[in-house]
């Protein structure tokens, strides 16, 4: 199979203790860049991630959307396929090969890592992640009658299907907007089962009450808005 031109983005806040061994840990020889996106830490993020090799950008927005949005922004004009993965060290690098793999063998143009359908180190996945993924996920089944496990960050798509989706969410909103409009866009979509760990540090989202249930309104949200956008045309 021909080898596609990809790039890695990573959107950190606040990772220097684990950014350094998610770049290390990225199979070099499937990659052509890694895009390290500073959303604004006030560690040293950007300096470990500059010393191990990656383009480091800068996005003073907070916001998840808005770090991946910039990323895309800087892209080389010859990548042919993007993969988004945390900088917390709780995706595995090594399993880059594997998105690529299926986007390769299924033909897809999106390819989902499902947290859910592979192993999950005890503690990573936090109860309110787990009921927020199921419910969401069914929602999703209910309106578009595909069957996603999970919203995981972990995930390759081609370029010219993520233009045609045109990513606009800034916030936690970004990762059920990619896969509602790739259903929505007649992108074909694959889940494969990837690993998952306890993160490095503490999560920014999941890791407080409020940021739990802020994330939960404004994924729920976003499935309710894009649905009524498409019906209505």
């Amino acid at each position: 199979m021909k080898q596609l031109q990809t790039a890695v983005i990573i959107p950190v806040y606040n990772e220097e203790a684990s950014i350094g061994y998610v770049i290390d840990d990225i199979p070099k020889e499937l990659v052509a860049e890694i895009i390290v996106v500073d959303n604004r830490s006030t560690d040293q993020s950007a300096i470990v991630a500059r010393r191990k090799g990656a383009r480091v950008v800068y996005q003073p927005q907070r916001g998840y959307g808005s770090a991946c949005l910039t990323g895309i922004a800087n892209l080389s004009e010859k990548i042919e396929v993007v993969i988004f993965m945390d900088g917390d060290y709780s995706d595995d690098p090594h399993q880059l090969s594997d998105l690529l793999n299926a986007l390769q063998r299924d033909k897809a143009d999106l390819v989902i890592g499902s947290r859910v359908r592979g192993f999950h180190e005890k503690g990573s996945l936090t109860p309110q992640q787990k009921l927020g993924n199921w419910l969401s996920t069914k929602i999703i089944q209910m309106i578009y009658k595909y069957h996603y496990t999970d919203l995981g960050p972990f995930r390759a798509i081609r370029r010219e299907g993520l233009a045609r989706i045109n990513m606009q969410d800034r916030n936690y909103g970004w990762t059920v907007e990619m896969q509602v409009k790739a259903l929505q866009h007649d992108l074909k979509v694959v889940e494969i089962p990837v690993s998952y760990r306890r993160r490095i540090g503490k999560s920014k989202i999941s890791g407080t009450i409020s940021g739990t249930v802020r994330a939960g309104f404004k994924i729920l949200w976003t499935i309710g808005k894009l649905s009524v956008q498409h019906w209505l045309g």
